[in-house]
């Protein structure tokens, strides 16, 4: 995990599986198990077979994972827009 933790990163910068796994402790199955199920953040295609999630909206679901919803996502998206 150490490997993951950095100075300050862009919000915007994608994250592949393994470093998403490494930072949150979830296993794979239930991280898409949450993504599912919308608590937590979903994927982003970056071409026909790679995904990625911004650090961000990781960051976010970090802060409050038991009660993390998509609406987190949006709230803290309208905050920053204004």
């Amino acid at each position: 995990m150490e490997k993951y933790r950095m100075a300050y990163q862009s919000p915007l910068r994608m994250m592949r599986l393994d470093e998403v796994l490494a930072l949150t402790g979830l296993s794979r199955a239930t991280l898409y198990r949450k993504i599912a199920a919308g608590t937590f953040p979903p994927q982003h295609k970056l071409n026909e077979r790679c995904c990625g999630w911004r650090a961000g909206e990781v960051d976010i679901w970090l802060r409050n994972p038991i009660s993390f919803t998509l609406a987190d996502l949006k709230r803290d998206a309208n905050r920053d827009a204004a």
